[in-house]
């Protein structure tokens, strides 16, 4: 399985933590990291799923692959800037959004358009216009996320 985490950089150490714990536990149990690829959120969840054994992809905004931290094993250039939020979103099978401003945001958005499970770590609560909750489920911890994500990334 393709488990996305998204989140900001900079971070807070709270969600650097919780990040680390996510990119740790999807490896633990098998599944590929997909990230933005450079720092904070994105940069702990490499390291995280690199010290338990797992396989990291960075898709990256930039024309280079410099630019990826150095947990990342799989670079993607893109040269598309933000828009490269929706190819993490598309190439995800589920989601891990932690903490996170803006571009977190719009790849919350890009996942509820694609029908795609998002588990929240300390991120965005939504309403819609209509004050009906938005479906970014809040949990505690990162054991917990990835368990929504298996068990919803397919339906």
């Amino acid at each position: 399985m393709r488990i996305g985490v998204i989140g900001g950089d900079p971070c807070s150490e709270q969600d650097g933590l919780r990040a680390f714990e996510a990119g740790r536990e999807i490896a633990r149990r098998g599944h590929l990291l997909i990230t933005g690829g450079r720092g904070g959120v994105m940069r702990e969840a490499c390291r995280g799923a690199r010290e338990a054994g797992g396989t990291t992809i960075g898709i990256l905004p930039g024309d280079d692959d410099s630019e990826a931290n150095e947990f990342v094993d799989i670079p993607i250039v893109t040269g598309l800037g933000h828009v490269r939020n929706a190819i993490v979103v598309r190439t995800s099978e589920a989601l891990i959004a932690i903490g996170g401003r803006y571009g977190t945001l719009s790849e919350i958005a890009f996942a509820l358009i694609h029908n795609k499970p998002v588990a929240g770590l300390g991120t965005w609560q939504l309403t819609d216009p209509a004050g009906q909750f938005v479906p970014v489920i809040p949990f505690e911890t990162a054991a917990e996320a990835v368990d929504y994500c298996e068990q919803f990334a397919k339906e």
